[in-house]
């Protein structure tokens, strides 16, 4: 992109969005834009939930969540379980651990209000600058720089960038508050999403459709597609640990509760060892006649692929949850595998 072009390829992606914004539950589109304002709380929500996960897994979620907690301060006065187990299977809890934090501060400390800028909302637990800058541009239309990985690809294409990510960040940042304007900024930042999800996307870009094409660097030297450039990513060490199912003669099954700090925190789940790079040493909740199943749990996380061991076992003792209180939906991904492994040995 020229020097110069900003306000006119900004002015032609507003008039796209216009036409072809996305219709999601938590957004209110342009044409309604008029009567109706965007709720900070689902703008907030649906941006919390969105990280890391698709628009179309997040859809669902966030219906639920509004159903049963349609304010902040219904959220706020939820038990920390219920919120756990409706965020199951959205991944990173500590997420949802922060949302219940920042959920209680805006209703007890601001009457149930979210601050307006992007400073301002910095300063809530678990808002960092992208979703600040999203809530503050969405919902109240500041002016605030918005750039997810969606925004990221496109300011990247326009001004060709060639510096490989995540090096490029700062550059990108900066290039994207070229073109963000004072009026429409959470119009504009929705449109840039759209634009990167729908049309600028990761591996073939259709250009003839993209409303700023006669912008595009990067279309002009034929290399969209090579955009951003990105930097060989390590690869993933492998962790093991144990997981251990104790089921009694009622059918009931052992749970506990992980620690608040770490993966998984405050989530139910199966005992088990810690997950390290070599075999750990058995560490069983109780003492029982263990049996080690044939097949182990394969899970995958950001940063680490982890293997269980899943030892089964049918025992007496204090502390299960009695079957009738065990939905297995209610836990996390992986301790749902375990579930599903130790099945096959009840």
């Amino acid at each position: 992109m020229r020097d110069g072009d900003e306000t006119l390829a900004g002015a032609a992606l507003l008039a796209w969005y216009d036409r072809s914004a996305r219709v999601m539950p938590w957004r209110v589109g342009p044409q309604a834009r008029a009567t109706q304002r965007p709720d900070p709380y689902h703008v907030w929500l649906s941006e919390v939930m969105l990280q890391q996960t698709t628009v179309a897994a997040v859809r669902d979620y966030f219906r639920r969540f509004t159903e049963r907690w349609p304010t902040v301060a219904d959220l706020a006065a939820a038990e920390d379980g219920d919120v756990m187990a409706e965020w199951a299977g959205l991944g990173y809890y500590a997420r949802a651990r922060n949302l219940l934090k920042c959920a209680r501060v805006v209703a007890q400390e601001r009457d149930g209000k979210f601050p307006e800028t992007a400073t301002e909302l910095q300063k809530l637990p678990g808002i960092g600058p992208y979703t600040a800058a999203a809530v503050a541009a969405i919902a109240f239309d500041e002016p605030a720089v918005v750039v997810d990985g969606n925004v990221e690809r496109v300011v990247a294409r326009l001004w060709s960038v060639q510096t490989p990510m995540p090096v490029a960040k700062p550059e990108l940042v900066e290039k994207a508050g070229r073109i963000t304007p004072q009026t429409r900024p959470g119009d504009h930042a929705q449109a840039m999403m759209d634009l990167g999800a729908t049309i600028c996307t990761p591996r073939t870009p259709v250009c003839a459709l993209c409303p700023i094409n006669a912008f595009c660097a990067a279309k002009a030297q034929g290399i969209a597609a090579d955009l951003p450039r990105k930097a060989p990513k390590a690869e993933k060490p492998t962790r093991f640990g144990l997981a251990y199912v104790a089921v009694n003669a009622a059918g009931d099954v052992l749970l506990e509760r992980r620690p608040e700090k770490g993966l998984l925190g405050g989530m139910l789940g199966f005992p088990g060892t810690d997950w390290g790079t070599d075999t750990p040493e058995p560490r069983p909740p109780l003492a029982a006649d263990w049996g080690e199943l044939p097949h182990e749990v394969r899970h995958t996380f950001t940063h680490f692929h982890l293997r269980l061991k899943v030892m089964l076992a049918r025992a007496e003792g204090e502390g299960f949850t009695p079957r009738v209180a065990f939905t297995p939906a209610d836990l996390p991904t992986v301790m749902r595998k375990v579930w599903d492994a130790a099945q096959a040995g009840l």
